[in-house]
């Protein structure tokens, strides 16, 4: 035994020691539930007779020993139900069993449903079956109800504890597990949205000879076998496009992303993004089908009765403001016109950050979250965006300076961003070479000149509207969570 397991920990071996002398295997293979707790609940008989019985499993989450009885609730996935032993029903040998049991085993109970005294649906115990022995105890706490609120005492309470053992998080927290299961609905309803207008679900590459579709500093690794450097995808655009010249006309992904950049509140390294490009589509329809997707969005959050109450009310159409409009009339001056230096010295005052190392694009950008983009609290569309800020878009008809792109902020956030695509290869050519030459110049988020995706354009793109929307951070706007790291199951954290 380990010289550095504590007190409770080797009492638990000793535990383990004592079912394995009894002859009984402490984690089984299987057990044949027959219903949730939630389901066997439900079959609670009126007055005092045993009603169905029934074969359920889970976590003992309570424990309260009278000598000859014992009360207890198992929790699984669907609530928790009281269970009732008494040494005179299930025998002396059965009932030995239990004195080795702990708060946190993993158990198959079988017996009738009833009533006790106090009302309370209870599972009375016919036999028990040990699926797994805790060696380890969970943080459960105690709870109490104040003012009719449920306190807990002494559980996992520290954000980045629970993070971090997302596994002890989940066991402990019922409304962790609910958060996920929102977050999953959510994502289930986006492909039943997208699946019904006749879009289809593909895959592309994660590793790639080439970044590109967004600006961003990209993850880099080495392929031993083909001796290259490949970059894990910073974005999916120029592989969703590619389907679309193949004849592809409506496609989407939901997959991973990965960015070499900074952790904080809004921002993990690896994180969730949905892609969908639809032919002969503009930005204009884009906004629609934007609209109506976060409508079955957070419908599907509000199905989870746990969040339910968190959940925004939406009313479409969402506002639409002008990029530069807003950004002149948040600073008082035309930004577009400034000259370099008397830009960069606006951009001090903001308080943007290294404005000698940033590109002209890059301090409007910055200039522009820091006096627009965070005050935007309802869904509001940003439309007609600088072309040096869209490299990938059309031109806006009638003024070529500008581009058709939006992007939907809310509570600060972007939610999603969207563009008539461009697709005249020459153009594209002209704007991923001021990509690579911004490269060349220091800005490690720009990206370079991506000749097979040229090539895929020459043999002709149709007119196309595309949306990328992250849904890490759909998924904390509609449910109110601060912390993105509290939406993603395992993020990326510093070693312990």
């Amino acid at each position: 035994m380990s010289e550095d397991l504590n007190f409770v920990q080797r009492a638990r071996r000793e535990k383990l020691a004592a079912i394995e002398a009894q002859g009984v295997t402490p984690f089984a293979y299987s057990f044949d539930r027959s219903h949730t707790a939630a389901e066997a609940l439900a079959l609670a008989p009126e007055g005092s007779e045993e009603g169905a019985t029934v074969r359920i499993a889970g976590r003992l989450v309570a424990w309260r020993g009278h000598g000859k009885t014992i009360f207890a609730h198992l929790a699984d996935l669907s609530g928790r139900i009281q269970l009732y032993f008494r040494r005179d029903h299930m025998g002396e040998p059965a009932f030995a069993l239990l004195e080795q049991l702990d708060i946190g085993d993993l158990v198959g109970v079988t017996g009738p449903v009833f009533r006790t005294r106090t009302g309370e649906t209870t599972v009375k115990a016919d036999a028990v079956t040990l699926l797994a022995k805790s060696l380890r105890p969970l943080p459960l706490g105690k709870e109490e109800v104040v003012d009719g609120q449920t306190v807990r005492h002494g559980s996992l309470e520290d954000s980045e504890q629970r993070s971090r053992q997302r596994y002890a998080d989940l066991a402990v927290h019922a409304e962790a597990r609910a958060l996920f299961i929102a977050r999953s609905r959510l994502v289930s309803a986006i492909r039943g949205y997208l699946d019904g207008l006749g879009y289809l679900e593909v895959e592309t590459p994660v590793l790639q000879p080439l970044y590109g579709g967004a600006a961003a500093k990209p993850f880099v690794t080495t392929h031993n076998a083909l001796d290259m450097q490949l970059y894990l995808r910073i974005a999916d655009e120029l592989y969703l496009k590619r389907l679309i010249v193949g004849g592809m006309e409506r496609v989407y992904e939901i997959g991973h992303d990965f960015r070499n950049e900074g952790i904080d509140r809004t921002h993990n390294p690896e994180f969730t993004m949905l892609e969908f490009y639809e032919a002969y589509a503009d930005y204009t329809t884009m906004m629609s089908r934007v609209e109506a997707l976060l409508l079955r969005a957070a419908e599907a959050v509000r199905s989870v009765p746990e969040v339910a109450a968190r959940v925004p009310e939406l009313k479409p159409p969402f506002p639409r403001i002008s990029w530069v409009d807003s950004l002149n009339r948040a600073l008082g001056a035309d930004a577009m016109a400034m000259a370099d230096g008397e830009l960069r010295e606006a951009a001090r005052r903001l308080g943007v950050e290294r404005v000698e190392s940033l590109s002209r694009p890059k301090v409007l950008d910055e200039m522009f979250q820091a006096l627009v983009e965070s005050k935007i609290e309802t869904p509001t569309f940003v439309i007609d965006y600088p072309v040096e800020l869209s490299p990938l878009a059309k031109p806006k008809r009638g003024n070529p300076a500008l581009t058709e792109r939006f992007e939907l902020f809310a509570r600060g956030k972007e939610l999603a961003n969207a563009f008539s695509e461009l697709n005249d290869p020459i153009d594209q050519r002209e704007r991923f070479e001021a990509q690579a030459r911004l490269r060349a110049a220091g800005d490690e988020e720009a990206s370079g000149v991506d000749e097979d995706y040229l090539r895929a354009l020459e043999y002709g793109m149709p007119p196309t509207g595309g949306v990328g929307i992250g849904i890490d951070r759909l998924v904390m706007y509609l449910t109110e969570t601060a912390n993105i790291r509290d939406v993603i199951l395992f993020p990326t954290l510093r070693p312990e």
